[in-house]
C-alpha cells in the first residue's frame, strides 16, 4: 500500500479517505494461499501494524490448527462485519479488484461476506475506476442431442471456465395442428441447417414434443450474454435469456416483441439491435423484414423500420417473387451505423442482392454500397461471417474449399473488400456444420476453429502489423498489381499466426462467440 491520504470535505463535514494501493505480489499470494486451505486468517495479516509496514514480511502461516481455528472464529463473528478486519471495506474492495477474475470463482469461498463482494456490482464498477476489467471469449458450441454449453476463456492466463448450463426452454403454446402444414424452407445460419433439423423429426408421432431447441441467436451487450429466440417444438421464440458474469447465473428477461429464429444481431451505442430471422406463418415459415432494439438500462425492447429490401421489389416476374426469399444474411455495427448484407434465397440457391444499412440518427434504411454489398464474402449457404477490430471490418472468404480460407478488410475509400491474409490454418472439416468463427479480442483478430485433434483452438492473428508489412512490400511490386489478387509471402503468414488457447470438447461443433469486458 502506498498511503492513505484524509482530508475534510467542507461541504458534508465528513472525513474523507483517498486510497492509493499497489497490487502486493506477498498480498496476493496469501489471499490464494487462504483460498486454497478455506481458512480465514486476515485478522492476523491485514493488522494496523502490517499495514504501516507496508506488508514487506510474509505472513508465518506454520501455526497449529487450534489457532487457526480460533482466528477464523473471531474473523466470522459479528464484531468484524468488513471483509478484511482493521481495513476499510473500500481498501477491501481494490484490494479484490486487482485480483483476476479468474479466481472469483474460489474467492468466493472464503466467506459469505467475500461471496457478496464478488457477487456485487460495486466491485465490477471499482473494475472500471481502477482500470482491470478483463476481456473474455465466450464460446457457444453444441453436443450430442443438441445440447448447447458455453465456454469462456480468459486470454491472459489461458484458462478456461465452464458457463451453468442455460435454463430449459420455456415453450410457447402452439396448436399440433399446425405441424401438418410446416413448410419448411432451409434457411441456415451459423452452420445451422433448420431444415436438416425439422426432417429428421417429421414422420415420428412424438415429432412436434422432441423437436430440438435450435436457431437461437448470440449477443453481448453492457456486460451481459444474451440468447435470443430460437425454434422449440416447431414454434419460433420470442423469449431472451441473459447470462450476468458477476452473478455466474442465467435468468430469462423481457421477451421480443416478435418471436424469430436465425435472427441477426449486432451492438450499436451500448444498444442490442435484432433484425430478420424467420418465425411461423398461416403456411409454414416466413422471413421477417422487422428490427428492433433493446436497452439494457430500461429493459425495454422497441420497434424499428422494417428492411425495405428494396432490391428485392424489382423481380422481374411474380413467379421469381413468390418463389425467391428475401432474408438477412448477416449484420456489423461499422463506423456508427448497422451494416446488413442480404440475400434472396430458394434451397440450395442463394443470390446476394447487397444489403442495407440503418442509421440510428435518423431511425432509416439506405441501400449498401455497392462494392460492399456484391463482394462481402459469404461463409456457406450465404452466411456472412464479419467482425470489427479496431475500426476495421474483417470477413472470412472461404472461397471453394475450407482449405483456402482467406481474410479480407473493408475499404471504405474504394468502397471493396481487399485480402489482407492469404490463407488460415483452418483444418478441412467439410463434414461440419461449424468449421469456424471469428471475433475481436483485445484488439486483435481471433479465429477460433477445431485443430486436427477435433479440440477448440483460438488463433490470434496480429493482422494490422502483417498488412503494413504488405503495404511496404507492395511498394516495390509492379504498379499493376491489384491488392485483391496479391499474395501474401509465406513468411509472413509463417509469423502471422499464434494459438492462444485449446480445449478439448471431444466432439461438439461450434456454434458462436461473443466478447464480454468486465
Amino acid at each position: 500500500m502506498d498511503r492513505l491520504e484524509t482530508s475534510n470535505d467542507s461541504s458534508s463535514g465528513s472525513l474523507r479517505l483517498a486510497v492509493k494501493i499497489k497490487p502486493s505480489k506477498v498480498l496476493l499470494e496469501l489471499i490464494y494461499y487462504y483460498i486454497a486451505t478455506n481458512k480465514i486468517l486476515m485478522g492476523a495479516f491485514f493488522s494496523l501494524n502490517n499495514s504501516r509496514a507496508g506488508m514487506s514480511e510474509p505472513l508465518d502461516v506454520s501455526q497449529n490448527g487450534t489457532c487457526k481455528r480460533q482466528k477464523l472464529s473471531s474473523c466470522l463473528s459479528e464484531e468484524n462485519p468488513r471483509l478484511i478486519p482493521s481495513l476499510p471495506d473500500e481498501i477491501s474492495y481494490q484490494i479484490l479488484a486487482r485480483i483476476p477474475r479468474i479466481n472469483y470463482l474460489n474467492v468466493r469461498l472464503v466467506s459469505r461476506a467475500w461471496k457478496a463482494a464478488i457477487m456485487s456490482t460495486e466491485l465490477f464498477n471499482t473494475r472500471k475506476e481502477l482500470g482491470t476489467t478483463e476481456e473474455w471469449l465466450y464460446i457457444l458450441t453444441k453436443v450430442e442431442g443438441d445440447k448447447l454449453l458455453w465456454y469462456a476463456l480468459d486470454p491472459l492466463s489461458r484458462r478456461w471456465q465452464r458457463l451453468p448450463q442455460m435454463p430449459n426452454v420455456a415453450f410457447e403454446a402452439e396448436s399440433r395442428k399446425r405441424l401438418a402444414s410446416l413448410r419448411m424452407w432451409n434457411v441456415v445460419d451459423s452452420g445451422i441447417k433448420i431444415a436438416d433439423a425439422i426432417r429428421g423429426w417429421l414422420g415420428r408421432k412424438d415429432a412436434l414434443d422432441r423437436m430440438p431447441f435450435c436457431g437461437c441467436a448470440i449477443g453481448a451487450v453492457d456486460g451481459c450474454l444474451y440468447v435470443l429466440g430460437g425454434f422449440s417444438r416447431a414454434s419460433a421464440l420470442s423469449c431472451v435469456w441473459q447470462y450476468n458474469p458477476v452473478l455466474n447465473s442465467w435468468n430469462e428477461i423481457s421477451s421480443m416483441s416478435t418471436g424469430r429464429a436465425y435472427c441477426k444481431t449486432g451492438i450499436l451505442n451500448n444498444k442490442l439491435y435484432v433484425v430478420g430471422g424467420v418465425t411461423r406463418g398461416h403456411g409454414g415459415l416466413t422471413p421477417l423484414k422487422s428490427a428492433e432494439v433493446f436497452d439494457p438500462h430500461t429493459g425495454i425492447w422497441s420497434q424499428l423500420p422494417s428492411m425495405p429490401f428494396s432490391k428485392a421489389q424489382i423481380l422481374p416476374t411474380a413467379f421469381l417473387a413468390d418463389l425467391l426469399k428475401p432474408i438477412a444474411t448477416g449484420m456489423t455495427s461499422y463506423r456508427g451505423r448497422l451494416f446488413v448484407p442480404q440475400s434472396l434465397y430458394c434451397w440450395p440457391f442463394f443470390v446476394d442482392v447487397g444489403g442495407e444499412v440503418y442509421d440510428p440518427d435518423v431511425n432509416s434504411w439506405v441501400e449498401m454500397p455497392a462494392g460492399m454489398g456484391d463482394g462481402w464474402p459469404a461463409r456457406q449457404a450465404g452466411t456472412k461471417l464479419s467482425v470489427t477490430v479496431d475500426g476495421e471490418l474483417y470477413a472470412l472468404d472461404p472461397s471453394n474449399s475450407p482449405e483456402s480460407v482467406r481474410i479480407k478488410v473493408y475499404d471504405y475509400q474504394d468502397d471493396a473488400w481487399k485480402v489482407v491474409v492469404g490463407e488460415v490454418p483452418i483444418p478441412d472439416f467439410t463434414d461440419s456444420d461449424f468449421p469456424y468463427l471469428l471475433s475481436g479480442l483485445l484488439g486483435k483478430l481471433h479465429v477460433i476453429t477445431k485443430d486436427a485433434n477435433n479440440n477448440i483452438s483460438v488463433l490470434q492473428a496480429d493482422v494490422q502489423n502483417h498488412f503494413t508489412s504488405l503495404s511496404s512490400a507492395s511498394l516495390d511490386s509492379s504498379p499493376g498489381a491489384h491488392p485483391e489478387f496479391a499474395e501474401p509471402a509465406t513468411a509472413f503468414e509463417t509469423d502471422l499466426w499464434r494459438v492462444i488457447a485449446t480445449r478439448t470438447t471431444g466432439s461438439s461443433e461450434l456454434v458462436s462467440c461473443q466478447t464480454l469486458n468486465i
